[in-house]
Parts: C-alpha cells; structure tokens; sequence
C-alpha cells in the first residue's frame, strides 16, 4: 500500500471520531482529557512506559522518566481544570465579543525519542481538550512506546465509550515517507523533535506549530547564592540525562564569583575537566563536528567511560572550559547529555554579550537562566527580557524543570515551548490547548466608538511642526 493510502485511511477513520467528538458537551471533553491522562499516570503503567522508552531509545532513565510522565501530565491536567474549551468560551458585551471554541480537526504530531511517553501523552491531551482527532508520527525508536500508551489510552476510552480512532499513530516501521505524507493531509500539525522534521512541518503547507532548537545559557551574576544556584543548575542538568532541550547547556559566571561558583558545582558532584581531558571528550563527543548517538542522554559517568575519563567516572556533570562560539567550537553547542561549557566573564553586561554570540550560533528564542539576588534578580531578569532574542526569563530555577512550566511558577505545563521569529517558529508561548483550537468571533454593533484625528496624531503632530 502507497504511503497516500496508509495515511488517508488513518486520515478517514480521525474525520469519523472527530465527527464524533464534535458533539461532546464540555463535561464529556473533560472526561476524554482525564481518560487520556490517566492512561500515562497510572503508576504501573507510567513505569511500563519508563522502561520501554529507555530499553528501546537507549536515552534517558527510568526513574527521571517516571516523574517526567507523572508530573507534566498532573501539571497539564492543573491548568485545563475550568478551563472552557467547548461552545461559548468568551462572552463581551462591552466590545460585542462573543468567542466560540471549535475544533481544529485532525491533527498530526510528530514526537521525539527523548520524551517519548510524555510528549505524546501532552499532544494527546491538549488535542482532546479541544475535540480533535490525532495522529502520532512518533520517532522509529520511540514507536514502541507510542503504541503501549495507545493501548493504555483506548483501555481508558472504553470505560467512557470513546472512539478509539481519535487517537492513533502511524504503523510501524514508522519512515519519513510516512510522516511527510501525514503533514500534507493533516488540518494541523504539531512538531517537536529534530530541526528537519520542524521544517518539513513548516514546509508542509499546512497550518503548523514546530519548535526551535534547545541550547540553553544561564548566568551567574556576582550577586547570587552560588550553593542554591549550583544545586539548581545541576538538578535540571542530571534530570533524564539531560534530554530536555531546556536543560542547563552553557553557564556564564560573572569573575567575582567564578571561583566560588566552581567549588559549589565541585561541591554537587560536577567535575571541571583540564585541556587535555577536554580535548578527548570532545573528539568522542564530536567525532566530525556533530553530536555523537553514542553519548546523546547518557549519565556522565557512561560518557566518561567511553572518552576515556578516569577520573571523572564518578561525576554527575562534565565540565569544560570554554571560551570560543561556533561551529570551531563545538561545546558551545546543544550537547543532550551532563555536559556543560563554562564561561567566564568580566560583569554581568558582558555575560550578556556572551549568552547573545551563542544564541546567534544556536539556541535563539528558546530561554534564558539568571541567578541572583532575589532584590536584583528582578532588573537584571527585565534587562534580559528586553534586549536577548529569548521567549522565556527563568529566575532562580532549574531551568527544565521551569521552562515547560512547573508547580512554583505561571507558566503554563508543555513539552513544547515556542521559540518565536528568533527560532524560526510561528509562536512564542508554550505550547497549549488554545494551539489546537479555531475561534469563531460573533460581531455585534455598539455605540460608535470613532476617535478624532488630532487626539490620535497630537505627539505626531507637535513634533513635526516644533
């Protein structure tokens, strides 16, 4: 059978229980979204889940995986709690406003193999939430846990009643041909993963929300509490062998506090490598100027193993001293393991300057990390948030445990965080139900509301004739 014919008939059965879907009240809406959600938190599943997506993608680790499964999905359930996503959503009678919520249709989502129990568990939800139907394009080696969480969703549908076919995922072997095709027949395509699925996506000629390229730089300012900043830094490094694109990848630290700064990272198990110690990570690291499979998510002390690193076969993060950006300088790039670069720099404008050359190599629009005083944090947050080309400020966190929302911030939970024009996307904010819907506006007429031109044109016109 051609790739067309595998996905139209994917395609025809969605439009059936999409059909379907459309008639539920918010109560029922609701109660697929619950459905869906408890098929990945529940906890023997979670952890059947865990262990198949580190078995069979090699990234990664159980235990990290199991809290990621319960905790993004416990979080997302949080912030769709109330939230109307069915009929009148909006209501404004000063404006004549009134928004109602329809669905989307059918949608296709392309999944990574760093988060592949997550990452589809939260497309899931988000596109029952707004009653579509969709399909998983997930990566070949995170396949197999697609089709255990699809086995755990449609168990969960029956006890409701719901159409299976409005969660399904392509048949395995899971090719390119496959994905591609299902982009041109989709309604609505959500990408996370690599670079050149993002772009097939948006090439795709269809209505599309891809994200950009994780390479996260946090600062260190001279006001900070090193041991609170390094325990952060290194708990979001270690998390999941750093397959988030949120994780911690370059630390800039102001000179007045480099050396203490280091001694609090030595002091949470990371080890700062010499030249030549770097020199043989980076060969195993970057074999021929890109990132090696053969190191992507594992724990440092596996990377340490198999550079060759004796004495680092104990430590929780690799550390290198870094003071170039670009491509002759391969550690200033996204890394997808326990290793960070280490920069050192005069005050906090210059590690500014800094974090900008490396995101004008790679990482633009994703988000920024600053530690610092809590009564300076604020400024210097503001600062960053007004001139560095970033979507997101993270104060005082664990960078990936708060980029992708968390339970002590406002962000919204996602595992798909919007980079902006910076990164080359069409949104900035996280990724949430409110992506997989359309709105439809009813117009009412109000009072006339029609300004005068020289209330308008005042500051314009004062200047100009000055």
């Amino acid at each position: 059978m051609s790739e067309f014919a595998t996905i139209a008939g994917l395609i025809e059965r969605a439009r059936a229980a999409q059909a379907v879907a459309e008639t539920f009240d918010q109560t029922q809406t609701d109660r697929v979204c619950a459905a869906a959600a408890w098929a990945i938190m529940e906890p023997s599943r979670n952890r059947a889940l865990a262990e198949l997506a580190v078995r069979d993608t090699g990234l990664g680790n159980v235990a990290d995986k199991v809290q990621k499964n319960h905790r993004k999905t416990l979080g997302l359930m949080r912030d769709l709690h109330g939230a109307k996503s069915v009929g009148v959503i909006a209501d404004d009678r000063a404006t004549g406003i009134t928004e109602i919520a329809r669905a989307a249709g059918v949608v296709g989502a392309i999944t990574p193999s760093t988060n592949p129990g997550a990452t589809p568990a939260n497309m899931i939800i988000n596109a029952m939430k707004g009653r579509n139907a969709i399909i998983l394009a997930p990566s070949p080696k995170g396949a197999s846990t697609a089709e255990l969480l699809l086995r755990y969703v449609y168990a969960e549908f029956d006890r409701i009643g719901a159409p299976h076919d409005l969660v399904q995922v392509l048949p395995s072997p899971v090719s390119k041909a496959l994905t591609y095709e299902l982009l041109q027949q989709v309604d609505l395509i959500v990408a996370t993963g690599s670079q050149a699925n993002i772009r097939a996506a948006y090439s795709s000629g269809k209505p599309a929300f891809g994200v950009g390229a994780g390479n996260v730089a946090v600062i260190v300012d001279a006001t900070a509490d090193v041991a609170a900043a390094a325990e952060r830094i290194v708990r979001s490094k270690i998390f999941d062998n750093a397959t988030s694109c949120s994780s911690e990848n370059s630390v800039v630290i102001v000179d007045a506090v480099y050396d203490a700064m280091i001694a609090a990272l030595e002091a949470q198990g990371c080890m700062l490598l010499n030249a030549e110690e770097k020199t043989q990570l980076q060969n195993v690291m970057f074999p021929s100027g890109k990132l090696s499979p053969v190191v992507t998510a594992k724990s440092a002390s596996d990377i340490a193993a198999i550079a060759g690193l004796s004495r680092a076969t104990a430590a929780r993060v690799l550390m290198v001293h870094e003071t170039g950006i670009g491509i002759g300088a391969p550690f200033s790039g996204e890394k997808l393991s326990p290793v960070m670069a280490i920069y050192r720099a005069e005050n906090f404008a210059a590690a500014a300057r800094v974090v900008t050359d490396i995101y004008g190599y790679q990482g633009a629009g994703h988000s920024v990390g600053v530690h610092a005083a809590p009564e300076r944090a604020d400024a210097l947050a503001l600062q960053l948030g007004l001139t560095l080309p970033v979507a997101r400020v993270i104060v005082n966190q664990a960078h990936c445990i708060a980029t992708g929302g968390s339970f002590d911030n406002g962000l919204p939970f996602s595992l798909s965080m919007g980079c902006g024009t910076w990164g080359g996307n069409s949104f900035s904010d996280n990724l949430t139900y409110r992506n997989f819907l359309n709105i439809t506006r009813i117009a009412r007429p109000i009072a006339q509301n029609m300004p005068e031109e020289s209330v308008l044109f005042a500051d314009y016109f004062s200047h100009v004739n000055r």
